[in-house]
């Protein structure tokens, strides 16, 4: 176990897009958190503004990573710190380019399917 990012408690793994939502169980998709922060009423599960404030902060990561255009796997793995199996996860419904993948269309996918914004 690790601590949690927000208090240094004990922590639990938090999927920012939750498996259910389509999000994969690759490292960027999770951060640690306590119970409270976790499940708590201010928690992402109970308190939609800090679940969407989550997947926008992951989301900004990912465009951060990604500076290009389209990528090629071995650069996923790498950009993402991600092993063969979870690269192979990835792909799953991605369209492979001359050029590569597409760099939304690999945000998307790791964001579930959806492209967040700030309201």
């Amino acid at each position: 176990m690790k601590n949690c990012v927000l208090c240094g408690k004990l922590g639990e793994k938090h999927h920012i897009v939750y498996k259910s939502q389509g999000g994969l169980d690759i490292p960027l998709n999770y951060i640690y958190l306590c119970f409270e922060h976790h499940r708590g009423i201010n928690g992402p599960h109970k308190n939609r503004y800090v679940d969407k404030e989550y997947k926008l902060n992951l989301q900004e990561e990912l465009i951060r990573l990604l500076k290009k255009d389209y990528y090629d796997i071995e650069e996923l793995k790498k950009i993402l710190n991600i092993n063969p199996y979870q690269a192979k996860i990835v792909q799953i419904n991605l369209n492979k380019y001359k050029l590569g993948y597409k760099k939304i269309e690999v945000i998307k996918r790791i964001m579930g399917g959806k492209i967040y914004v700030k309201k």
